[in-house]
């Protein structure tokens, strides 16, 4: 099911106030790595997870990071980008 996500711009909900968005390049049983990838703490903001990611569907990913890796036992979720609906 993951290979469907390869090299497409993804977002990673993780069980901490973080969320991750970035281009998937490859994974393995303990990792996610994302290229050109925005990981938002969302304590630094106002905003909630669900408005920041509609708001980088619709702006472009926020990118601070040009290579990232992400725990798979912290992922609650992982979903192409472009299949996050604002309604």
């Amino acid at each position: 099911m993951l290979d469907e996500l390869l090299e497409q711009k993804v977002v990673i909900d993780l069980v901490s106030p973080y969320v991750c968005l970035g281009r998937l390049v490859r994974f393995d049983e303990h990792f996610f790595e994302l290229k050109n990838a925005d990981l938002h703490d969302l304590r630094d903001t106002d905003t909630t997870r669900e408005l920041y990611v509609a708001d980088s569907v619709a702006t472009g990913i926020k990118r601070n990071r040009k290579r990232v890796f992400v725990r798979r036992s912290e992922v609650v979720a992982i979903s192409k980008l472009e299949d996050v609906v604002d309604e």
